[in-house]
């Protein structure tokens, strides 16, 4: 029984990520004997793991906002594993220096990266109602940051704030 690849597996960013992926293999097992290696092998995993399954959720989803923060915990998660595998070569419990290649493969992969959220429909979305948005242009998110923000409030504060000030300075200038 052959397996039918779903679409996102097909993904030039995908079948990068399995790059990523089958990278942190060689390099877990690579890593010497030691208290650590457990810890870095798991946590490496688990971000390789998250990317593969962070791109798929961002393909089933077609919101725009939520593609994004797809993409935000994809970009921490490779960072992670890049830092993992820093560290595990600074301790040295690497058989060999896996650095350079792993750096390698992460800019591969973050231009294929690049090239597949810039293809996202920013159209497709509604206001997340947390005012973050990657992309500030629509009106719903410029009234949701005229909400957040209201220059006129703000500087009026600072008006009644010398106002204040004015009037304590009379008040001295009485009493001496």
């Amino acid at each position: 029984m052959t397996r039918r690849l779903e679409k996102y597996e097909k993904l030039p960013v995908y079948q990068k990520a399995q790059e990523l992926f089958d990278l942190v293999e060689v390099i877990a097992d690579a890593l010497k004997e030691n208290e650590m290696k457990e810890d870095l092998a798991a946590q490496m995993f688990s971000n390789a793991a998250m990317i593969q399954a962070k791109i798929a959720g961002a393909e089933g989803g077609g919101l725009y906002t939520l593609r994004m923060q797809n993409a935000v915990l994809i970009k921490l998660a490779v960072h992670d594993m890049l830092n993992a595998i820093t560290f595990a070569s600074m301790v040295e419990i690497n058989e060999e220096d896996y650095v350079d290649l792993m750096r390698d493969k992460v800019e591969e992969f973050r231009m294929v990266f690049v090239d597949w959220i810039l293809g996202f429909d920013k159209s497709y979305d509604i206001p997340d109602n947390w005012a973050i948005r990657f992309d500030s242009s629509t009106p719903e998110q410029e009234k949701l940051e005229e909400l957040m923000f209201d220059e006129d409030r703000f500087f009026e504060e600072f008006d009644e704030g010398e106002d204040d000030e004015e009037e304590d300075n009379s008040d001295m200038e009485d009493n001496q």
